[in-house]
């Protein structure tokens, strides 16, 4: 890189810390560091979710699909707004009636603290571990461009994360990711630009090979974007990760009023698809520009091409785009974690309702979280799997145990143990399967684990769906039968 590159690259990073830092002035408690004081305008809570949910995954990973295979990926979206609609008239009311601040508020209401405490953390132990990936992602290209150690690219990143996230909290957040989403978007459209000049027919070659292709019509449990697939998975997924995970619900409720929050959510979806198509393209350019890279590993394509093939100043400017997009989804991870910790956690088992002193609390543990996803990124090093397959099988894990346990509440014989068993048995029952490849040579290679190993990762969630119900619901049966009092509290 040239000197003008890191001109650019290191006074963006400069003026995201100032403006984070200036968003933060005056931050009156902890209701203002993690809900924005609840008067974020939707079309910017509407970016943050597309900023927050997609990240350096899209900007990393995505170029790497499409410059693999085809376009196919695009399926999964058509699914995510389905879910996203059900979402906003079956779960986004619950988290309006009253004050919340936390999803896992609501399970609380519905049953009590356990349930709370239980799907809270599940999803500090799952947020975790889907950020770290995100981060060592966000690492790849910082390293490929500069020549640094991935060791040093991943702190670097977190350090000017945690810079103006401490300070700022969630208002801080959301106007960066609005910011920097518009960066890596006009960096995407760039290289794309770039790469459709430099390849011999532009996007006629990748269309001749088939790698324009967006519908797979066949019917697959193993192929991850065959149409019923991706649509069913998609819509799970979906449904789970922007209805129960505290990471976009907590944005949600920073909105006005309900009906913001809905054109927050179903907006998203329309945007994510739209940011899908952008990235998927620029990979599909790359491999008909540079036809040297085919056999490289995914991920490493799209950083690559920018530190050989865009000219100065712009590839500077990728490069901020780039970080931009790291630097977002670990912000808004490490303000929901911390959210999660204080008000599921410290707030209810110490007592403390100071705001001053629960805001106080919040920066401590933005903190002490922030290196616990240091710590998970430096221990990760898988290169085989795209990392945005990597970081949704993860969150995938949880999800349809937590999507199974928001549904179980409708259920009105369904008592809090039944709840936290099937989320607790749910969440096990789905790490064998999302961990069936490796599990298989250590007990034999049984058939019916070689086969869950092939499953593809967009039927997980329907999967946890699906088991969690059915062992929450085996339960409440059992006490029924027995005759024992269940609590009817009216479902969220």
């Amino acid at each position: 890189m040239r000197t003008v590159d890191w001109l650019v690259a290191a006074t963006y990073m400069a003026g995201v810390v100032a403006l984070g830092m200036w968003l933060g002035r005056r931050q009156a408690g902890a209701s203002d560091y993690f809900l924005g004081k609840r008067d974020l305008p939707w079309w910017a809570v509407l970016v943050s979710v597309v900023a927050t949910e997609t990240s350096a995954l899209t900007v990393i990973s995505v170029p790497g699909i499409g410059f693999r295979g085809d376009l196919t990926f695009l399926q999964l979206p058509i699914g995510y707004t389905l879910g996203r609609i059900a979402v906003a008239w079956l779960l986004l009311p619950g988290y309006f009636r009253g004050e919340i601040s936390t999803a896992y508020e609501v399970l609380g209401q519905r049953w009590g603290d356990g349930a709370r405490r239980t799907a809270s953390a599940v999803f500090l132990l799952t947020r975790a571990l889907a950020t770290a990936v995100r981060l060592f992602a966000g690492a790849i290209p910082l390293a490929v461009i500069t020549g640094w150690s991935y060791p040093s690219a991943i702190l670097a990143v977190a350090a000017v994360t945690v810079a103006y996230t401490y300070v700022g909290g969630l208002r801080a957040v959301v106007w960066v990711d609005v910011l920097q989403w518009s960066v890596y978007m006009v960096a995407g459209a760039a290289a794309l630009i770039v790469a459709i000049q430099l390849a011999p027919g532009g996007l006629a070659v990748a269309a001749a090979a088939g790698k324009l292709r967006v519908f797979d019509w066949h019917i697959s449990l193993t192929a991850p974007y065959a149409f019923g697939t991706a649509l069913i998975g998609g819509a799970f997924l979906s449904a789970a990760s922007h209805g129960t995970d505290h990471l976009i619900v907590q944005r949600l409720l920073a909105t006005r009023s309900l009906g913001a929050a809905r054109a927050a959510l179903i907006g998203s979806g329309i945007v994510v698809a739209c940011e899908f198509t952008l990235f998927l393209l620029v990979g599909a350019a790359i491999w008909a520009a540079v036809p040297a890279l085919h056999g490289s590993a995914g991920d490493e394509v799209f950083p690559f091409f920018v530190a050989t093939h865009l000219p100065a100043v712009l590839r500077g400017l990728v490069l901020a785009g780039i970080l931009a997009a790291a630097m977002g989804s670990t912000a808004s991870a490490l303000n929901s974690l911390a959210s999660a910790t204080t008000h599921d956690y410290y707030a209810p088992l110490s007592g403390e309702r100071d705001e001053g002193r629960l805001l106080r609390a919040g920066r401590l543990f933005t903190l002490l979280w922030a290196a616990v996803l240091v710590a998970g990124a430096l221990l990760f090093r898988s290169r085989d799997t795209p990392v945005v397959v990597v970081a949704l099988s993860i969150a995938s894990l949880t999800y349809g145990a937590l999507l199974g346990t928001f549904i179980l509440a409708r259920f009105a014989r369904v008592r809090q143990r039944d709840a936290v068993f099937a989320l607790v048995a749910g969440s096990l029952l789905m790490a064998v399967v999302v961990f069936a490849g490796p599990i298989a040579p250590l007990v034999g290679s049984p058939g019916w684990l070689t086969a869950l190993a092939r499953l593809a990762w967009p039927w997980y969630v329907p999967l946890g769906v699906g088991l969690t119900m059915a062992l929450g619901l085996g339960a409440a049966l059992t006490h029924r039968r027995t005759g024992a009092p269940a609590k009817t509290d009216p479902a969220p």
